[in-house]
Formats: C-alpha cells, structure tokens, sequence
C-alpha cells in the first residue's frame, strides 16, 4: 500500500513539475547565424498562445512567417522558402535562457547552422 501511495505522489509531482514552466518568447527578438557567405541577422517576431508559436522573420531577404511550438524551454518553428533554385523548408530548434536563445537550423538537405537570438527591449 506504502508502495503504490509513493508511486502516485512521485507521478504527481512530476506531472505538476513539466507543468510549471514555460518560457515565455513572445515580441522582439535579434536573430543571427553565420552562413557560408557571412553573418546573417534578422528581426524576429514571436506571438506566443500557451504551446503555439507564429514566428515572423525579416531581414534583406524579404520578410517570412511560420509556426512552431515552446514546451518548457524548448523551442521548435519551421519556414518555407522560395527561392530560384526551388521551395525548401528550413526547422529551427533550440532552447531558451531567459532572454537568449540558441539552436541549429536545418536547411533542407543542404545540412545545419547554428544560430542565436536576444530578446530586444
């Protein structure tokens, strides 16, 4: 009896535990990465509704949006790009400390860059 009390009081802590924190990402973020050709920064915009993210990237590229997930402080959003070469989707993920955040990118079948972002403001 012992046994099976501790074992619901551990699944209830736990379960209370993964539901405690979760980032908080929404507004204005500076986004870098180096590429090949350079260091690439872009204007990040998040709008965050509990798990659901949108994500709005701008830089000289032009402007793109895409959706993704925060659980905890794991953060997940995917883009498509056309481009003359073709459509490709690139997978952001990556974790976030407070006001920073970092991760890979990855680019389709062309492979992963790293990438950082500071909360603006």
């Amino acid at each position: 009896m012992k046994r099976g009390l501790w074992l619901v009081s551990l699944l209830i802590l736990i379960t209370a535990t993964a539901f405690t924190f979760q980032a908080a990402v929404g507004g204005d973020w500076e986004f870098k990465m180096q590429t090949r050709r350079g260091e690439i920064t872009s204007s990040l915009h998040i709008e965050q509704d509990g798990e659901k993210i949108t994500v709005t990237m701008t830089n000289p590229r032009g402007e793109v949006t895409g959706e993704g997930k925060i659980i905890g402080n794991e953060i997940e959003w995917t883009i498509s790009r056309s481009t003359p070469r073709g459509e490709f989707t690139m997978t952001y993920k990556g974790t976030v400390e407070g006001n920073t955040m970092k991760g890979t990118v990855e680019i389709g079948s062309r492979g992963s860059i790293e990438w950082t972002a500071t909360k603006k403001g």
